[in-house]
């Protein structure tokens, strides 16, 4: 199984850190949830692990090499797979043409349909057809064709129902369960904190918690003085 270990990394803008000091663990067949208030620094984090960003300190290791130094064309090539904010589908193109963007086989491309059975009766229709949920599934579908070893989901439930997300914990449970490391952050935290097994929390730019998600979910008053920054 392949990991994804972050040691001490700060990430700045501007006049200073937005995020310090961060050492966490992604395993290959988990889920970890990070989660904290708007503004903590998350999204800031998971860009500087794609290569979106830069980091001004610390280091990136996946499977016991350095990345830091890497394009993010070179850490989507060696598994790390990043899901943006927002649903980033090619609207004028069929959930087939989305998909072929990143399957590199025939097979990758039949093995994302069998793990997303509901996009199979939609296969030909345009994405710009389909319900938020099921343009999110695409986007979800895509992202396990180009066979991650670490995905990192931000905010997969914007813009949708809470029922609707609902629909998609089972896919992002199953894509763990197939081998890869989830690094999920959400906005619906005792629904990411459902599916995950650790969890580590962010307030004013830097760690407030680190541990089982299940003590998160046993102790409100934990979660809460978490998400103060204590």
């Amino acid at each position: 199984m392949s990991e994804l270990v972050l040691d001490g990394v700060t990430v700045s803008r501007g006049a200073g850190p937005v995020i310090s000091d961060v050492s966490l663990t992604v395993r290959g067949g988990e889920v970890l949830a990070l989660v904290g208030p708007n503004g903590a620094g998350k999204t800031s984090l998971i860009e500087s692990i794609s290569g979106v960003t830069g980091h001004s300190s610390g280091s990136l290791m996946l499977d016991g090499e350095r990345i830091d130094k890497q394009s993010r064309v070179a850490r989507a090539r060696n598994g790390i797979v990043h899901i943006e904010q927002g649903r980033a589908v090619f609207p004028s193109l069929t959930v087939r043409e989305n998909l072929s963007l990143t399957a590199r086989t025939p097979a990758a491309l039949e093995a994302a349909l069998a793990s997303f059975p509901e996009l199979e009766k939609r296969i030909d229709s345009p994405t710009a057809l389909l319900s938020g949920g099921e343009q999110q599934m695409v986007v979800l579908a895509r992202a396990f064709a180009a066979k991650p070893k670490i995905l990192l989901i931000d905010e997969m439930s914007l813009g949708l129902a809470p029922v609707v997300f609902m629909r998609l914990v089972p896919i992002v449970q199953s894509i763990a369960e197939s081998g890869v490391g989830v690094l999920l952050v959400e906005q619906f935290t005792h629904l990411a904190l459902g599916i995950a097994g650790e969890a580590v929390v962010v307030a004013g730019g830097r760690v407030s918690f680190q541990g089982t998600a299940k003590e998160l979910q046993a102790d409100p008053q934990l979660l809460h003085r978490a998400y103060l920054g204590g």
